[in-house]
């Protein structure tokens, strides 16, 4: 079927990368496999952070006149859309455009990945939230990426449309990757054995940076022992993030292309990230596609793509002296990091690939489309 695709957080095709764009762009290409034609509906971004008073209002008008744009561009004609899907939908960035689209055009409405918090019901961001709970009572299917998302929704959305879809990638490059790690050590270690720790993140405040610098605590404490770290990311924290690293310990490798990252992972020996109110997390997936072990703080929704014992091991959320244990604990075992080795590579191959995501999409859509006639016969009777 044709997907009108939308992104209010940030569109696909935005010039800042970031793991919302990441997972923007993962979506449209696990509808195409399952065998949709993806179309991207609108670039408008309804992001508020409430600093500039009205502004959700002015968006929200903007919205209003876009999806009336729309209605006049498709209704009656031969491209029209058969189903509109809106990604990452919550309070700061409500979705102005796809009911009204999906009901002038009478067609189903999907939402991928939202959030809904009863705190925000009032305050600074009262009107999107209600716009946001007003497109979740609308939908006729919404997938929860993550475990906490799911708990939280079901005061929002009707009983039998929420779907579970795991957090996924593609992950063909990774695994390939693991074929030339003795290469790619040698040409981005150029013969230092490390062992070489990992950590691909965005350098800017907030998480972000509470995580880098647990992080640098954690390593603080394992002066004594022969690591190295490799730092991937880039933002206006950059110079003083990596400037909390030792200089002879750290290798600084700055933003880098996605298809840069596969053998960066697949050389390292263990991927390192606190992970401090991380969603999910696609680093961490990338990461034990290509091999490699992990040690991440816990939350919900790094538990949800990290299985402690299995893939790596789960530290206490934001505890330097946790993070440590668990590093040491891998940096002294080789056996235990070539367990958990096998263990990230297998199942993220098994459970967050493409193909499976796309199979849960497909299904999901569809039963979204069946809903909805449903509903709509269901309407036509009563009148």
């Amino acid at each position: 079927m044709r997907v009108a695709f939308y992104a209010p957080m940030k569109p696909p095709d935005h010039p800042v990368p970031s793991g919302d764009r990441r997972m923007a762009r993962l979506l449209m290409a696990a509808l195409a496999a399952g065998g949709h034609e993806v179309i991207l509906a609108s670039r408008l971004r309804s992001w508020d952070d409430a600093a500039v008073p009205g502004r959700q209002t002015r968006l929200r008008r903007l919205g209003e006149r876009l999806a009336a744009r729309l209605v006049r561009r498709w209704q009656g004609a031969p491209d029209r859309p058969d189903l509109w899907f809106t990604y990452h939908l919550y309070h700061k960035a409500p979705d102005w455009l796809g009911p009204a689209v999906a009901d002038a055009l009478g067609i189903p409405y999907v939402v991928a990945e939202a959030s809904h918090a009863a705190k925000r019901r009032h305050g600074a961001w009262a009107e999107g939230f209600a716009g946001a709970a007003a497109a979740l009572a609308r939908a006729d299917a919404v997938l929860a990426v993550s475990a906490i998302d799911a708990a939280g929704l079901g005061a929002a959305v009707p009983a039998g449309r929420l779907h579970r879809l795991p957090p996924f990638i593609e992950t063909a490059p990774f695994a390939a990757a693991i074929a030339r790690r003795d290469a790619a050590r040698a040409r981005l270690w150029r013969g230092d054995p490390g062992p070489w720790l990992l950590a691909v993140a965005m350098m800017r405040p907030g998480d972000k940076a509470q995580s880098y610098a647990v992080l640098a605590e954690s390593l603080g404490r394992l002066a004594g022992r022969p690591w190295r770290l490799a730092l991937v990311g880039d933002g206006p924290l950059r110079d003083e993030i990596v400037s909390r690293f030792p200089p002879g310990r750290v290798y600084d490798l700055g933003r880098q292309p996605l298809e840069a990252l596969p053998e960066i992972d697949a050389a390292a020996d263990l991927y390192v990230w606190p992970a401090i109110n991380e969603a999910y997390g696609l680093a961490l997936l990338e990461a034990q596609a290509a091999g490699l072990p992990v040690v991440a703080g816990r939350g919900p929704g790094v538990d949800d793509v990290v299985r402690d014992g299995v893939s790596g091991r789960l530290t206490a959320a934001g505890n330097p002296a946790s993070f440590a244990n668990g590093l040491t604990f891998l940096l002294r075992h080789a056996n235990f990091r070539a367990t958990y080795a096998k263990g990230a590579r297998d199942t993220t191959l098994a459970d967050h690939g493409l193909g499976r995501a796309a199979d849960g999409l497909d299904e999901a859509v569809r039963l979204a489309v069946t809903r909805h006639a449903g509903r709509a016969g269901a309407g036509a009777g009563a009148g």
